[in-house]
């Protein structure tokens, strides 16, 4: 008995040992390969010879491995765990529950080499390097076994590259062939360029564009000929453009619109005619609308096409464009056909078939706000699509909600809120001046008006009343602008609590969060973002914003607080301040898989005339799922100011007039719908004005040393209709100890649970911090 003991602990690290080994094999996807088969684990490219150079090889390698096919099961640390789960879940007898998910959407069944095949992947490959200048490549196929896994070798030996000496447009004089030569700027095909048969089909869909603005309706791709010479030098090749001689008389026409007929009532089983008192001629439309659905003022701003223009592709675009952006049709279709007149002239038929003038929707969607509540929202919202026939858009919505504080700082203060608003949208802009846009997207002119009641229990309660009227309109799919003429706020602070009142007297900030407070004045933003390009290995987004209250009122009214009592509306003084912020994103794409994401935030907000501070609810928060996650929600600065040292880690609340903030996260799939990252968050606020209840707040020229900084991990489920995040972060510094003392790098240790509970943080949100 005595020697058994020892025996098994020495045996302990054999069968943990074996026991890994049996989980790796089953995870490598190699079990239940059938015996006349192997597991295809890749395929690997050779580029052999001396005609191309190092760089060249590097090139064309990474391009033709991408081309090869099956593509291989996915792997993670040498193990396949789709493979695993497909094998686990077996073959479900079922075309649902939970083994039919197992196998079929989280597992997939092991690529197999018999499904390889080499000539045809060979061949593939050769026309690939053959298509990019590299004539009479010649390549071998070849295959290597290793266990049950089987990989595929391609080896290529390319002849030296060729290049484009000359490019030859059409020289006769007609008028397809004058057209084409006109298209010359802008060319794909440069003179000294490697040949690349891409590049000259895509030359033959910019010369088709070019032409389809000038009026060849009928114009096609097909109907370009390029002609290639390699005879000409010595790897250089002549390209020689033309016009097929057997191209339709209709591809060779240019063609101006004569008439323009809509149907706005349009269904499929309709028949595309109507009685003659049906018939409405405007400016230089046809309406067909028996119902009289629309006013036909809308057309004018949605149809570019005039009698007598020619046909022109962007127009065509844009029209549609803007009748798909009113919002009131379901479906939007044309058709040009040629008309019955002497000349080149094109009808020009718009079929539109109207969505339900009203509709009721219900929705539960889920939120995170930028104090760490994360909750849910009940929103039941009316619309009317054409509430006044001129496609305005009508709703009426009612929410409700609750949310709870979850990130590492539930303190029990809740917040249950409920309201209404109202909003009507005009596509256009209502204004004594005339606004014209050369947009897809209709401008539009939108006024709200709402109510909230939000409950923070065992605090108070506050009723905010809103208001707004203005402009937003887009340049493009990119530049989106936002004016309000005005925007205004009324907030009105109820049952104030006990518990709430005695904190106050501790920490006097806290009253102005129950301040009355009434904002009104115009806003401004501006939004530019190409993010929506997923191309791009760089992509940006900028937001910037202006936000002045009470400047026109506090001028003809000579507000100044300093010199007496402050102007009041309502028996309530007006806030008076200039806003700015601005916001600006970096994407860096490093892979399919992964990216580089950035942000850096900077505010100011400036209180005059007739304020002394920037209302609270205007001003700048830190710290949170959203901000700088190793700090808690609104707890971070103003400056060197320690407000959780001051309420007792009660409710914080700390807000400034300036803010700097930096974020950047690695972002990497781990496995599936499981998404990593890695993060750096530093920034601080600060306030314009010394407070003396909050000594180190303002604003200096040692901000840059008033800098906190924070660091993390975290995982995000990606469900597609939503992303549920989880971050851990700790801060690495912080600016409200002592100057030499603010980095606290030396001072982390996760096995002390006292390090741990003041320092980690857990965030749980929905969504991207940005």
């Amino acid at each position: 008995m005595k020697t058994t003991q020892p025996i098994m602990k020495n045996k302990a690290p054999l069968l943990y040992s074996i026991l890994v080994l049996l989980v790796l094999s089953a995870c490598s996807g190699t079990q239940h390969i059938p015996a006349d088969d192997l597991l295809y684990t890749g395929a690997k490219i050779k580029i052999e010879g001396n005609n191309t150079s190092k760089k060249e090889r590097k090139s064309l390698s990474e391009a033709l491995v991408l081309l090869v096919r099956p593509q291989t099961n996915a792997s993670f640390l040498g193990m396949r765990p789709k493979i695993f789960f497909y094998n686990l879940a077996g073959k479900p007898t079922k075309t649902k529950g939970f083994r039919y998910w197992l196998r079929n959407k989280v597992g997939e069944p092991p690529v197999l080499f018999s499904k390889v095949d080499l000539a045809y992947n060979s061949s593939l490959l050769q026309n690939y390097a053959q298509n990019n200048g590299y004539f009479n490549t010649k390549t071998v196929a070849d295959s290597s076994r290793t266990g049950k896994k089987a990989t595929a070798t391609y080896t290529l030996e390319p002849r030296k590259r060729y290049y484009i000496r000359n490019v030859q447009f059409p020289q006769d004089s007609s008028a397809v062939a004058t057209a084409v030569r006109q298209t010359i700027k802008g060319t794909f095909l440069k003179t000294g360029a490697a040949y690349s048969l891409d590049h000259i089909k895509a030359e033959r869909e910019r010369i088709d564009s070019r032409m389809k603005e000038n009026g060849f309706y009928y114009f096609n791709p097909d109907y370009l000929l390029v002609q290639v010479d390699s005879t000409v030098a010595d790897h250089q090749v002549d390209l020689i453009v033309k016009v097929k001689a057997d191209s339709p008389p209709l591809a060779n026409q240019q063609y101006k619109i004569n008439k323009v007929v809509i149907y706005p009532n349009y269904s499929i089983n309709s028949k595309a005619s109507a009685p003659a008192d049906s018939i409405v001629k405007y400016h230089d439309f046809t309406i067909i609308d028996s119902e009289k659905l629309f006013k036909p003022a809308i057309y004018d701003r949605t149809l570019y096409f005039k009698k007598g223009d020619f046909y022109n592709r962007t127009n065509h675009n844009l029209s549609l464009n803007r009748l798909v952006n009113l919002g009131t049709f379901k479906f939007v279709k044309n058709q040009f056909k040629v008309a019955d007149t002497t000349g080149n002239y094109l009808d020009a038929y718009y079929y539109l078939t109207p969505l339900p003038k009203k509709s009721l929707s219900l929705q539960l969607s889920a939120k995170t706000n930028s104090a760490n509540y994360t909750g849910t929202e009940l929103n039941l919202n009316w619309s009317n699509r054409n509430v006044f026939k001129g496609a305005e858009q009508l709703t009426v919505s009612a929410f409700g909600g609750v949310e709870v504080q979850v990130s590492g700082q539930n303190n029990g203060f809740n917040v249950y809120r409920f309201g209404t608003e109202a909003s009507l949208i005009w596509p256009r802009i209502m204004s004594p001046f005339r606004f014209h846009s050369a947009s897809g997207f209709v401008p539009k002119t939108k006024a709200t008006l709402g109510y909230e009641f939000q409950n923070r229990t065992q605090l108070y309660s506050l009723q905010t009343f809103k208001g707004s009227f203005g402009y937003l309109w887009k340049e493009n799919e990119r530049k989106e602008h936002l004016f309000n003429l005005t925007e205004i706020t009324f907030a009105s602070p109820q049952n104030v609590t006990a518990l709430y009142q005695s904190q106050i007297a501790a920490s006097p900030s806290l009253e102005k969060v129950i301040d009355k407070q009434l904002i009104f004045g115009p806003t401004y933003s501006y939004t530019y973002t190409n993010t929506m390009d997923k191309r791009k290995k760089n992509t940006v987004y900028y937001k910037g914003s202006l936000d002045l209250s009470g400047n026109i009122a506090g001028l003809v009214t000579a507000a100044n607080v300093e010199k007496g009592e402050a102007v009041k509306v309502f028996n309530v003084p007006f806030s008076q301040f200039i806003k700015v912020e601005n916001e600006f994103r970096h994407y860096l794409k490093l892979s399919e898989n992964s990216q580089l994401a950035s942000r850096l935030i900077a505010g100011l907000g400036f209180a005059y005339g007739n304020s002394t501070a920037m209302p609270f609810i205007k001003q700048f928060f830190n710290g949170g799922t959203n901000s700088l996650r190793a700090f808690r929600a609104r707890s971070l600065g103003p400056g060197t100011f320690n407000g959780s040292a001051t309420t007792n880690g009660f409710l914080p609340d700390q807000s400034g007039d300036v803010k700097l903030e930096f974020s950047t996260e690695y972002r990497a799939q781990i496995y599936g719908l499981v998404k990593g990252a890695l993060f750096l968050d530093a920034g601080n606020i600060w306030l314009m004005k010394e407070d003396p209840d909050k000594p180190g707040s303002k604003f200096s020229k040692n901000f840059i040393n008033e800098i906190a900084v924070g660091v993390g991990a975290g995982l995000r489920f990606d469900f597609s209709f939503l992303v549920l995040r989880t971050d851990l972060a700790f801060p690495i510094r912080k600016p409200y100890l002592a100057e030499g003392n603010r980095w606290v790098v030396d001072q982390i240790n996760f096995g002390n649970g006292s390090w741990r509970n003041n320092n980690l943080i857990f965030n749980l949100a929905i969504g991207y911090p940005f």
